[in-house]
């Protein structure tokens, strides 16, 4: 099965992992390929939405979109209505479709494997305490793209010179590898939400889980 990824920066590709674990959790049993859509090299970068999908499913064609917004202040609900509505213009040829609405950033979905998170910096056995929102407050926390950068920093135990030479959106892609459970995040209502239209999704007739 063949799914392609629509965000808003190449950061959102740690996602795929996620999804990938989604789909197998949710009865998919045939190899899974995704794709990020990555459009920073068209001359013209779509601008808005619907232009986007558009131009990620004339490049990347798929059996099933995944299409993400940061929700950045706005209701879960009111993110999710503008990813229906601005799909619902494109007509009856859009594939199957989910909305994948983190309710601030992303980051905040990796807060709860402090182990992988140590694997990721480099320094699996270290015992400096990181800072991280609890899981259950994770979706009211203001920045968690702070809040995990210095986790990864402080579990790294590099001096302040070697510090500044991390790259910690490298260092969140291969988190987002090593992490290989992600049921915890389900006490999150916005994971929880993706995961109940996931099931729908799949549970559609003429959705084919068993084959690609």
């Amino acid at each position: 099965m063949k799914y392609t990824l629509v965000s808003d920066g190449s950061s959102d590709q740690a996602l795929m992992p996620i999804l990938t674990w989604a789909l197998r959790q949710t009865g998919v049993r045939s190899p899974v390929m995704g794709e990020w859509a990555d459009l920073r090299w068209l001359r013209r970068p779509p601008r808005g939405l619907m232009e986007r999908v558009r131009q990620a499913l004339d490049l990347f064609p798929c059996e099933l979109l995944f299409v993400h917004r940061d929700a950045e202040g706005a209701l879960l609900e009111e993110r999710s209505a503008e990813i229906h509505s601005a799909l619902s213009e494109l007509g009856d040829d859009t594939p199957p479709y989910v909305p994948v609405v983190p309710v601030r950033m992303i980051e905040a979905w990796f807060f709860h494997d402090e182990r992988a998170i140590r694997t990721a910096a480099g320094n699996p056995n270290g015992v400096t305490p990181l800072e991280l929102t609890p899981l259950s407050r994770a979706e009211s926390e203001r920045d968690p793209k702070a809040v995990l950068r210095k986790a990864i920093l402080d579990a790294s135990e590099l001096n302040r010179r070697r510090r500044r030479g991390l790259k910690t959106g490298e260092i969140l892609h291969r988190l987002a590898e090593i992490m290989d459970d992600f049921r915890p995040l389900d006490e999150l209502p916005a994971f929880a939400h993706f995961r109940r239209e996931l099931a729908r999704v799949i549970a559609q007739p003429g959705f084919t889980s068993e084959s690609g």
